[in-house]
């Protein structure tokens, strides 16, 4: 069983950035991922091309307007195997200050998968054989960590049938990761001041995202466990 997960990060959690927040997460599916990235690839093009933007130029979630943004959440979360994951760090409430970033960050995955990704995973899923294809913006990576993070996933879940393929990608030539970026960028602002994302939230059905706030684990959105129906060809 193969489950695609595209990840970003917003905020920094470096110690010294003042930040009040840090959040990671972005989307994941069991199928149809071919379908994910296409749909935002078009509604990318479709807003380059009414705005006059070159093709090869990245569009930042911040660099997009409310009502843009408006459609790809309608759009994207109508698919039914689309689920959206964010967790939120709330600094202010740590007892210690982030000594080394890139070492927190693998933790922050591995809460994201505990916390917003397997409780959705339905018993079929998880008493099979799973392989998550993760896939990561690579702007905040060192050269050196770039094998980290699978090695840690693999050694944390060492008592699941689990294993993790990490691959880091140029987010402008990666359409999930640009998706993902645009979601944990809304939900990061969610949390820092709503009124940021004020337009955007109302058009959000929180039932196909998972947000989860650190540390207290207060969640909001998505309970129900996702159904696997087939495997998509690739």
């Amino acid at each position: 069983m193969k489950i695609y997960v595209y990840l970003d990060e917003s905020g920094s959690i470096h110690k010294n950035s003042k930040t009040a927040y840090f959040a990671v997460g972005g989307y994941f599916t069991l199928q149809e991922k071919n379908k994910i990235t296409s749909l935002y690839k078009r509604i990318n093009k479709e807003i380059k091309d009414e705005r006059k933007i070159e093709l090869s130029k990245e569009i930042k979630s911040y660099d997009m307007k409310d009502y843009e943004k408006v459609r790809v959440f309608k759009q994207v979360q109508a698919i039914e195997s689309f689920c959206g994951c964010v967790k939120i760090f709330e600094k202010a409430n740590m007892k210690k200050e982030i000594i080394e970033s890139n070492i927190f960050f693998n933790y922050a995955v591995k809460l994201l998968f505990i916390d917003c990704i397997i409780p959705l995973l339905g018993q079929d899923v998880l008493n099979s054989s799973t392989e998550f294809i993760v896939s990561i913006d690579n702007r905040n990576i060192r050269i050196g960590d770039l094998n980290n993070l699978e090695t840690y996933l693999k050694t944390e879940f060492c008592l699941e049938n689990f294993d993790f393929k990490i691959t880091y990608y140029d987010s402008a030539t990666n359409y999930g990761i640009q998706l993902a970026d645009l979601i944990v960028n809304t939900f990061y602002n969610y949390y820092k001041d709503q009124k940021i994302v004020e337009k955007v939230i109302p058009s959000i059905e929180f039932e196909k995202f998972r947000i989860s706030l650190f540390p207290g684990y207060k969640m909001e959105g998505r309970v129900q466990k996702i159904a696997y129906h087939k495997i998509e060809s690739i």
